[in-house]
Order: C-alpha cells, then sequence, then structure tokens
C-alpha cells in the first residue's frame, strides 16, 4: 500500500507550516531519509524526509499553500506497485455514502461462514500495549517482549517504552574522526545599530537562535558564531576550556574586525564563552546577555549530555531532549526528528564525545568562571529558567559581581526556545539602554 506523507509538526506550538519547495517531482523516485520538500514555519525553516523509498504521487500542496499540521500531502507508491486514483483519507472515507444493504428473498438463504477468532494461545501469548507503546516500539526497532509494562495486567504504554530505551545500555559514539582545519563558521544578518554576537550552547548551532531572532525583530543586526565540532564549524580536537576560549576568541576577532563595539549574548557552554570573551575583550562589549551560563558552578546533567551526544537515532535522542524544558511535553517526536536530522554524522558525535571529556570529566563542569564574572564591567545580566534541569539557576543566585538576574517561571534550561518573546525583551531592554545617548 502506498506510504502517506504528512506536514509534520517541527516545533512546539506548531500549527501549520507553509510549503515553500519540493524536491521531487511528482512521479519520481526517492530514497528513505533524503530531502523531499520544505517547510516554513514562523520560528524556522527545514527540510522533511522521506518516510519511504518510492514514487511520489498524488501531490495534494503546492509551494506557498498553508497546511495544517498531520495533513497528507503526497503517497509514496513502492517500486513496481501499481498507481491507481489516490487513496481515499480518514475525512474522505468519513464522508462517504453509506453502504447499500440488499435485502435477499426470503428463499434465498446466505452461504454460513465459519467465524474467524484468533486463536486463544497466540492472544495470550501477545505484549499487551497501546497503539503509541506499539508504534514507539516499532520505531525504535525492539521487541515490545523486552518491555515491562507499566499498565493494567502488564500493558505496555508509550513511557513504558521510553523508560527502556533511557536505561538500556547504549554504544557511546567512539567512530574513527579526523580533526579539520580552517576557521569557525560565522554567519550574519544586517539591521541597524551595533550587532549582537550570538554563541549557541553545545550540541546545537546557529539554527537554534531561529525563534529568538524573530523575536528581537529584523533590524536588530547579527553575528553568529558555530563552536567547533558544531554546525558548519570543523571538527576541533581540544585539550580543555582554555584551549576552546583561545579557538573562539580567534573567531569573535574575525567576526567582529569592522565594529569597535558589539553586544554579546551566549547560551548554555556559548554563554561560558561569552563569559570568557566578555573577560578577554571587554572594551570591545557594549553589553553581556547569558542564559543559563556554564562555568558558574560544578553541578551539570551530566546523563543527559552524554544521552544527547551518544543518540544516533530520533527515538533515542527525543528523551533527553525532553530534559531541556521546564516539562516534558515542550518537546515533540516531530522536534525530535527534526534535531536528529544534523547530528546523523557519526563522526561529528564522536568528535562532541570527546569534547563532552574534555569539558566535563566524571560529569562535573571543569571550569570555573566566577572570577571572570567578578571582573566585567559592561552591563551584565543573566538570565534563567527556574525549571532548568540542566544547570541549575542558584549558579546564579551564589555568583558574585555587578549584574542583573532574571529567574523565568516555566521555563528550563532553553527559554529562548520555550519564551523567545520574553527573553528578546529582556535583552532587547539592555541594548536600548546601552544604545542611548546619554
Amino acid at each position: 500500500m502506498p506510504v502517506e506523507v504528512i506536514l509534520p509538526k517541527v516545533d512546539m506550538d506548531m500549527t501549520h507550516g507553509t510549503l515553500a519547495v519540493w524536491h521531487v517531482a511528482e512521479g519520481e523516485m526517492v530514497q528513505k531519509g533524503a530531502a523531499l520538500f520544505d517547510i516554513e514555519t514562523d520560528k524556522a525553516a527545514m527540510e522533511v524526509e522521506a518516510p519511504a523509498s518510492g514514487s511520489l504521487h498524488h501531490i495534494t500542496a503546492q509551494p506557498g499553500d498553508k497546511v495544517a499540521v498531520g495533513t497528507i500531502v503526497a503517497w509514496l507508491y513502492a517500486k513496481d506497485e501499481a498507481v491507481g486514483a489516490a487513496p481515499l483519507t480518514a475525512a474522505a472515507k468519513q464522508d462517504a455514502p453509506p453502504p447499500v444493504t440488499v435485502a435477499l428473498p426470503a428463499d434465498i438463504t446466505p452461504p454460513l461462514s465459519a467465524p474467524s477468532f484468533p486463536p486463544p494461545q497466540a492472544e495470550a501469548l501477545a505484549q499487551r500495549a497501546t497503539p503509541s507503546a506499539r508504534h514507539a516500539a516499532r520505531s525504535a526497532g525492539i521487541a515490545l517482549e523486552r518491555v515491562r509494562g507499566s499498565g493494567p495486567l502488564g500493558r505496555v504504554q508509550r513511557d513504558d517504552v521510553t523508560a527502556f530505551l533511557q536505561s538500556a545500555p547504549q554504544t557511546p559514539a567512539t567512530a574513527p574522526w579526523v580533526p579539520q582545519s580552517g576557521p569557525l563558521h560565522i554567519s550574519r544578518r544586517k539591521g541597524q545599530g551595533l550587532p549582537l554576537v550570538l554563541f549557541h550552547g553545545f550540541t546545537a548551532d546557529s539554527q537554534s537562535w531561529a525563534p529568538l531572532e524573530k523575536a528581537l525583530g529584523p533590524q536588530q543586526p547579527l553575528i553568529r558564531i558555530d563552536l567547533p565540532g558544531h554546525g558548519k564549524s570543523p571538527r576541533r580536537r581540544i585539550a580543555g576550556f582554555a584551549e576552546l576560549a583561545r579557538m573562539v576568541v580567534e573567531a569573535f576577532d574575525e567576526a567582529t574586525r569592522e565594529h569597535d563595539k558589539v553586544h554579546l549574548l551566549g547560551h548554555s557552554l556559548g554563554g561560558a564563552m561569552a563569559l570568557a570573551l566578555a573577560d578577554i575583550r571587554g572594551r570591545k562589549l557594549a553589553s553581556l546577555s547569558l542564559i543559563s551560563p556554564a562555568g558558574l558552578g560544578p553541578e551539570v546533567d551530566a546523563d543527559a549530555l552524554a544521552g544527547i551526544v551518544r543518540a544516533s537515532r530520533a527515538e533515542s535522542l527525543a528523551p533527553w531532549l525532553r530534559r531541556l524544558t521546564a516539562t516534558p511535553d515542550g518537546i515533540s517526536d516531530d522536534y525530535a526528528r527534526a534535531a536528529m536530522a544534523p547530528r546523523k554524522d557519526p563522526a561529528m558525535r564522536a568528535a562532541q564525545a570527546d569534547m563532552t571529556a574534555a569539558l566535563f570529566p566524571d560529569g562535573v563542569q571543569a571550569f570555573d568562571l566566577r572570577p571572570a564574572l567578578q571582573r566585567i564591567e559592561a552591563p551584565t545580566q543573566i538570565l534563567w529558567g527556574r525549571q532548568d534541569h540542566i544547570l541549575p539557576y542558584r549558579h546564579a543566585l551564589a555568583a558574585d559581581g555587578d549584574f542583573a538576574i532574571h529567574l523565568l517561571k516555566g521555563a528550563g534550561h532553553i527559554p529562548q526556545i520555550e519564551c523567545p518573546d520574553r527573553v528578546a525583551r529582556i535583552v532587547q531592554r539592555l541594548i536600548a539602554g546601552c544604545d542611548a545617548p546619554v
């Protein structure tokens, strides 16, 4: 049977998306996992991969169409599978006329057929599970019989499958990788006023700023720098935080060569980088904003870091991504699949695993930037989610220095994604105050 191609949900509050472009024409073959079409939302643009190999038929949405999440936009037919009329959707089937019942004459007796019942033994042996649990287990490639059910009569729930994936021993990312040369990747957005330099967090990339960039508005000029081994930057082998900081300073100097002053914003490990930069290049800073910065205390959710780094598929990545938000429902399965797409390269995951060992040995932060925070002279603020499960917000309360603290209720480790409008207002207030003439 043909495979449905649906418009997925790729961010937390998405209800519709605009189909931007088809990468495959009607009737053309596509391989599973290849780019099929692009969608655009209010927060991001993203490629959608083919859910199966086959030829594309019965396209229902054209470039520029606004489509509801979950809508079937096409079908994929396997090789040599006959292509007929477009299959009926569930809605179309509901609208179909009811079947006509023809009464047989009284003297005609319909043939009897033996009722079909499943063998009692097979039914008894079958693992009880909810449909969502069966789908999750099938997607993860695990047998339901291996999962202990917590529901009535031992029925396997979706949460049971998730717990099994989290507890199952996983092979670390040990794929060989070769260090690469070349400068760190820098991208820009033009605007008015002093630029805002952005440093993303560990295992993220510059695209993770998309929700906040939209909230900041198009007038704010931006300079984005991908950390080594992240995004489009080359993979680098580092011995520790100081070596990583030297690489970032070089990229910062190159990126801001034409500017006397810049604003600086960093998240998590990128916040630690921003803080180190502020200490080294303080004269160039107009303001410093830090979101859940690393380096202000030893504690860190090392299990989540390791889980994200070693995840080789969306099903094993999703449970750890849900640690990043205030509540687990902040990350959908479709969001996890989208996040996994740029992480399919085992060499990149292996490089990040080595970086984890260098920066967070034995599950602690091996660098302390609290003395640097005390030396900062530029206007500084720290934003932290009260429900941060990765880095505790008490790190900010224990630190000393001249800075403002914004504790965000209902936000976790990534408030720039969970509540971008609020974060944008806080950042813009500091920028506006620093840019205002005295």
